[in-house]
């Protein structure tokens, strides 16, 4: 369900669901979400930096 939601939640915002999963891929694990959760928002899809990445 939750694979679901951000392939949807991607789609909705006009990304490409596949480029949007391998983003989040490459970026999460190098990410310190534990010690700074505030920095997983900048992975939503409707933020403009993954806009701007993923919008061509």
């Amino acid at each position: 369900m939750i694979v679901y939601s951000l392939v949807e939640t991607a789609k909705a915002n006009g990304l490409d669901a596949y480029e949007y999963l391998k983003y989040l891929f490459e970026r999460l694990p190098k990410l310190p979400i534990h010690q700074q959760p505030e920095l997983v928002e900048a992975l939503l899809p409707w933020h403009p930096q993954v806009q701007s990445a993923l919008i061509k």
